[in-house]
Order: C-alpha cells, then structure tokens, then sequence
C-alpha cells in the first residue's frame, strides 16, 4: 500500500505551568542591543569581577577542581558563608542551613517552589523584580500585589490587608526597581503584622551592599521577629560583579532550606566546582572592590539625576540604594510604547510595566553604566521624551 505522509504537523502539548507563566508575566525580552545604543536597561555591573577571583578559577581549574561538587555546595564556602551571615544576623548560624545555588535565580525558583502549593496566597509588593510572580505562577500560586505608598516604601495598612492568611511574602531591600532602601522600623513592622501566624518570608538582598543611606542596612536576619521565618537569598552577582559566574546562596529554617536543596538538586545539581572556590576568594578578599564599587555608584547615581532633574515632564524618586532610577513621566502612553519609541532615539531602558501594574507610568534606569553612557543615555531620553510630548 501507498505510504500516506500527514500534511498537518502534530499538535504537541505542553505544561499549564507554562501557559500559566505566559499568562501572568510581564517580563519583557528586548531586541538585541546595536552598536549605538546607549544602554541603561541592564541591572547588571560594568565592571569586571575583581582579579583575584578570576585567578582563583583559574588556579582552580589548573589544580584539577573540575569534579562533582557536593550538592548543597562546598563545605569551606558553606562555612566562610555562614561567618558571614552570623555578623549580620547577630547570631550563630549553621553551616548546614546553607544551600550553594547557580546564581540568586535559581535560589529563588528553588526556595518559591520549595514552599508554594497550588492556591496559595503569595504576597509582593507592586512594583516589584518581576521574577517572583512568574515563579509563584509556575507553582501554581496565587499572586497577591500590593500597591507601595507615595514614597515607594511599603504601605503597611495595606500590607496588613493583603498579609491575612498568606502561605508567603517576597521581597527585594534594597529594591529593584525602585531603589528604595526598608528601614528598621519598617522591617520591625513587618515583623509585629507577622506575629503570630504561619507566614514565611523570602528576603532577596542582592543589593544589601549598594545602600546610600548613610545608617546601617537593615537584613530580615537581624530582626528577631523575621529571622526564623525568613529565607535569605543572596548572590555574588551585585556586590562582586560576577553576574555571568551563576552562583549564590539561600539560607533559612532547616525545613525550608532541606526543601529547596531538594528542588535545586532536581532541577541545576550542583554549582560548578572551580566557580565556588572563587566564590570564597570573593568573600575572603574582596570588602576594598565592594566598597569601590559601591562609591563609584553612588556617583552614578547622583550624575543620572542631575541629568533627570533637568528633564520637563518627569517626577524623579530618590534612590536610596541598589542602582537604579524609577522616574514617572508624563506621556499618555503606556511604559512599553515609551520604551519602544526611546530606543529609535538610541537609549535602552525598562518599562515601569514590567514590575507590576503599579508601575506603569514608569520607567526604570539603570546607573549600572559608565558616566559618559549615563550623560549621554539621559539626553537621548530627553530628547526622545520631547518627541513623544
């Protein structure tokens, strides 16, 4: 018999937690960047990772370190770690409780997903890393946003609302996108709304060493009410200027951290070998290159908003940590065609919209960019704002 060949391709079927994800998320893929764009859309270093912990992965590669690592991370790291955090939460912590991810991404899937069942009450503020709510809708959560008061901090009666029954509350400090640093008395509140219940917290401090306000940063783990709620969720991305290294670090309740270290090993394993061990060089030697970075910032920061502040049209926030801008503008259009319409005029940046619906209206600059660029972006962005009006 004649052989018959379907002219109609198979209709496969995927996932819902990938039409769940699409459904909800408000990530934005930009085009690839051309040679004459100013780019200030990157939350990301444009340094390089300090010399001597490239030379460490070298010297570790040269040595053989090219195996297997245990799957919750190397055992000198894991102990260099948590001296680390003991100085910050101001109370021994266990070497065992640490779990070694590929990069603060992963630590974060592993930690949500480690915790979210289908139906659960996730709350995050609006605007907020849009990460979280794409991981929540993954495992099958229910997203709860809760808008920011004017200043962008934390609106606390309408926290308190939202905080009611919820299996978990994220949240980013210093905060991207908005730069905002949370006080004490603000994670102290936090803490008195929690008392009491089941809630469990994910602090993401990626920027915890970007903070410009002239007092201590404030961590969940040295607030005696959040700490044995709290899942620490660190990397070397920001501080170290090793985001393109993918590694760093959960720590938390043992229950908690054993449930992550089971999704992480079951979706990454474990971490590279030689990237960990300069990972602990990073941590060891490198307080001088954070404390350089971080005034080299802060100088960024305050050129990006002298060159803002002469703008028509934009009310600017007052960034108090991390790096970036999170300036609302006034064109009747929304975030994503500014955007579009920015880039013809040769800058990059983010729209307000992609960290919630809070957002819009906004958007996001990155002072993560030499001084020239950053000059040079804000009058683009001017010039294209003009066009626009």
């Amino acid at each position: 018999m004649p052989s018959t060949v379907s002219t109609h391709p198979p209709r496969f079927a995927t996932a819902e937690a990938v039409a769940r994800i699409v459904a909800a998320s408000r990530r934005t893929q930009q085009p690839q960047s051309r040679g004459d764009l100013v780019s200030l859309a990157m939350g990301e270093p444009d340094f390089d990772t300090p010399q001597q912990v490239t030379e460490a992965a070298t010297a570790s590669l040269r040595a053989g370190r090219t195996h297997y690592s245990p799957l919750l991370g190397e055992p000198d790291l894991r102990e260099a770690l948590a001296e680390k955090l003991h100085g910050i939460a101001g109370t021994p912590v266990s070497a065992a409780d640490i779990l070694i991810t590929q990069g603060g991404t992963a630590g974060l899937a592993a930690a949500i997903l480690g915790i979210v069942d289908p139906g659960d009450k996730v709350v995050i503020p609006d605007p907020t890393y849009s990460l979280y709510a794409d991981l929540v809708s993954m495992a099958g959560g229910t997203v709860i946003p809760v808008p920011l008061a004017p200043d962008l901090h934390w609106d606390l009666d309408r926290l308190a609302d939202a905080l009611a029954d919820a299996k978990l509350f994220v949240f980013c400090n210093p905060s991207n996108p908005t730069g905002i640093v949370h006080s004490r008395a603000e994670l102290d509140a936090l803490a008195d709304l929690l008392d009491g219940t089941p809630t469990i917290v994910i602090s993401d401090e990626a920027y915890a060493d970007l903070d410009y306000t002239g007092r201590p940063f404030t961590s969940a783990l040295s607030v005696d009410g959040l700490r044995d709620r709290t899942v620490y969720c660190q990397t070397f991305s920001k501080s170290y200027a090793m985001t393109g290294w993918r590694v760093g670090y959960l720590w938390g309740p043992t229950p908690l951290i054993q449930a992550a270290a089971r999704i992480h090993n079951t979706f990454n394993g474990s971490v590279n070998t030689f990237i960990q061990d300069a990972a602990l060089v990073a941590v060891r030697t490198c307080d001088a290159d954070i404390a350089r970075m971080r005034n080299a910032y802060e100088e960024r920061g305050a050129i990006m908003r002298t060159e803002l502040a002469k703008i028509p049209g934009l009310m600017l926030s007052r960034p108090e940590g991390a790096f970036y801008q999170f300036p609302r503008y006034d064109v009747d259009l929304p975030s994503v065609e500014v955007v579009a319409a920015l880039r013809t005029h040769g800058v990059a940046v983010r729209p307000g919209s992609e960290f919630g619906a809070r957002g819009e209206g906004h958007l996001r600059l990155s002072y993560a960019a030499s001084p020239e660029s950053i000059t040079e972006g804000v009058r683009r962005l001017a010039y294209g704002l003009s066009v626009l009006q």
